[in-house]
């Protein structure tokens, strides 16, 4: 039987970071999402550190930013100038990469240290809301190249224990990522959108679903309703799966505390 959330346990949030820079630049289809980063942080207080799974790095194997003053990588187009000097100076945490590491490893998880890897947009630009003074040390876990849902919640059980040191857990992706209907009015997708949403808070949120057939979900995640519509690639989903195993030993009941607008488009975000 799985036990009720310790409150000692940090939070895992799996939050939507936008379109880009678009949340920093001010874009009037981001104003729900930041309006809710800036205040989520009451919930989740002050970490010591800041682990960030983003959608936006993969590799072959874990891989972890272990550097002590990673830069910035603009990995955007086509936005104005002013996009290219976002600035976000927070410092690594070698010692937490090293432990992280060695988690991954103890679980039978290839991984490997990234001195040289900077910091994505999946983790400069909900920080720079969440935490504008960049004071808190971060790390940056890599997606897997695989895509396979029940690695990423592997993956995530492997580092559950990081919740008890007082860290915050962040899979930074969009429950909603079709970029052909963000940018294009022509294509009404609120059917689908609404379907796969409700599937979403349904699997991840609702009491009376078992743990190991939430868990049975996620990695079947392909069929819920319009799955291949919503996500054509599920990059930007799997931070999610990440961040369920990393939960799970505690609860694996979520919370909603976004069901907002980005860019016309619903977009769910969840706290364990």
């Amino acid at each position: 039987m799985i036990s009720a959330i310790s409150p000692a346990l940090s939070p895992v949030l799996y939050l939507p970071h936008g379109g880009g820079p678009l949340p920093i630049l001010g874009d009037k289809g981001h104003e729900e999402m930041v309006a809710f980063l800036k205040e989520i942080v009451i919930k989740l207080g002050e970490p010591s550190a800041i682990v960030v799974i983003s959608a936006h790095w993969e590799e072959e194997q874990a891989t972890i930013t272990s550097g002590n003053n990673p830069e910035i990588i603009y990995d955007y187009y086509g936005f104005p100038a002013e996009a290219y000097t976002i600035q976000y100076a927070a410092p690594g945490n070698p010692a937490l990469a090293e432990e992280i590491y060695a988690l991954l490893m103890a679980s039978g998880i290839p991984a490997r240290l990234d001195e040289q890897r900077g910091f994505d947009h999946g983790l400069f630009v909900p920080l720079k809301l969440m935490y504008p003074k960049a004071q808190i040390p971060c790390i940056q876990l890599s997606l897997l190249k695989n895509l396979d849902p029940g690695k990423h919640i592997a993956l995530g059980k492997a580092l559950a224990s990081l919740r008890e040191k007082n860290i915050l857990i962040i899979g930074s992706g969009m429950s909603f990522h079709n970029l052909k209907t963000f940018f294009s009015h022509d294509i009404d997708s609120s059917k689908e959108n609404d379907a796969f949403d409700q599937w979403l808070i349904e699997t991840c949120t609702y009491p009376e679903i078992l743990s190991e057939v939430r868990e049975q979900r996620l990695i079947e995640w392909e069929k819920a309703p319009f799955a291949r519509f919503c996500h054509p690639r599920e990059e930007h989903l799997l931070p999610l799966h990440v961040c369920f195993g990393i939960a799970c030993a505690g609860s694996s009941i979520a919370k909603v505390v976004f069901n907002g607008q980005i860019m016309r488009k619903k977009v769910t975000s969840l706290l364990w």
